[in-house]
Parts: C-alpha cells; structure tokens; sequence
C-alpha cells in the first residue's frame, strides 16, 4: 500500500496568537519533529494549509490548498488530503494536525492494522478526529457529502464512513497532546524536558 501523510495546518492559531507549527519544543520545531515522525512511516510527506503558501518553503515539501475552504471545518483539509493523495497514485493518506509534537512512531501501522478504509486515534477518553488514516476509495463519498446543503462535521463524517477507533494509553504522556495555547507550549517543554533524551 503506497500511502502519503498530510500535516494540516489550516487553523487560525487565535489562542496562541502565532503560528503553533512554528513553535520550539525541545529546541526542535514542532513541525520539524511531526516531519521526522512520520516520514519514517510513509512514502511521502505534504502539508496543507491556507494563505500564504511560502510560509512553508524552507521545508521543501508540497503545499496543498483547501478547494473546499469556504466551509469552515478540518473536513475541508482531510479532501484537500485525500485528493492529493488520489492524483498522485497513493492508496491512502495519514492525516495529523501541525501542532502535536509527540506523534507515536507506530501510528500507520496500528491504524491500518484497524481498518483498510478509516480509522482515527484516540487515547484519554478522547477521539483524535483529525489523526487518521482514510482510504483514497472515500474520495467520492466525501466529495458527494460536501455537496449536502448542511456541511457535515468531521466526527459526522468519521461516523459515515465508520472510521474504526484506535487507543492509545497516556502514560507517560498523551502521544496525541496538542499546543493550542502558551501554557500547552510550556507543558510539552515539560515533557520533552523528562522524557526526551
């Protein structure tokens, strides 16, 4: 199974004020550090986003725009995902938003080992809506619930397509924490700070 990882980094960063992507853990930038975790799993990795697209040269991989941005929802990043992934031959495209620094290493596997269509992380009693991993098959039937005169939510379309949920445990850390805030910053600099060589 050919498959490509999409970093989704679509959001307006307004709790931080600053770009969360960009942001330092452990002397190493979260993106730089969701690049080198899953480049080991995949065959190629891009990034999406909105505005501007330069923003993301210095890393050299392809940027993809929303052709659904208009909706106001990460659905309109996970077709933006799978579109890219359809025109460029892969099978399926493993989705992980830009602001996670701890991605587990075994996250391809464990969810392709769930599901051959979709399956979404989960870990802490919390669903990872944007962490997953979709079949390029789903394509048409996420373009037709697009088309809906009401806009389905991501976790209405992981319903849809009966996304398959795959645990992980918390201790020592959640894998799936996320930095959406300055005091989020501080505490993944925490855990790096006791965990990380």
């Amino acid at each position: 199974m050919r498959s490509c990882a999409v970093i989704i980094a679509g959001g307006r960063s307004s709790r931080m004020g600053r770009e969360k992507a960009f942001e330092s853990v452990h002397g190493q930038i979260i993106l730089d550090r969701i690049v080198a975790r899953l480049g080991t799993q995949t065959d190629m990795i891009a990034i999406n986003t909105n505005g501007d697209t330069g923003r993301f040269a210095h890393w050299g991989l392809p940027v993809i725009v929303d052709m659904h941005s208009n909706i106001g929802t990460p659905l309109a990043g996970v077709h933006a995902a799978l579109s890219h992934a359809a025109n460029n031959d892969f099978d399926a495209v493993l989705t992980a938003p830009s602001d996670t620094p701890f991605l587990p290493e075994d996250l391809m596997n464990r969810l392709r080992a769930a599901s051959s269509l979709a399956a979404i992380a989960r870990s802490g009693g919390q669903t990872h809506y944007l962490t997953g991993l979709w079949s390029v098959t789903l394509l048409p039937a996420l373009e037709e619930a697009l088309q809906q005169p009401r806009t389905p939510r991501l976790q209405d379309w992981c319903s849809m397509c009966h996304a398959a949920l795959v645990e992980w445990p918390i201790t020592p850390f959640d894998p799936f924490f996320n930095v959406n805030t300055p005091e989020d910053l501080a505490e993944a600099e925490r855990i790096a700070a006791r965990f990380e060589p």
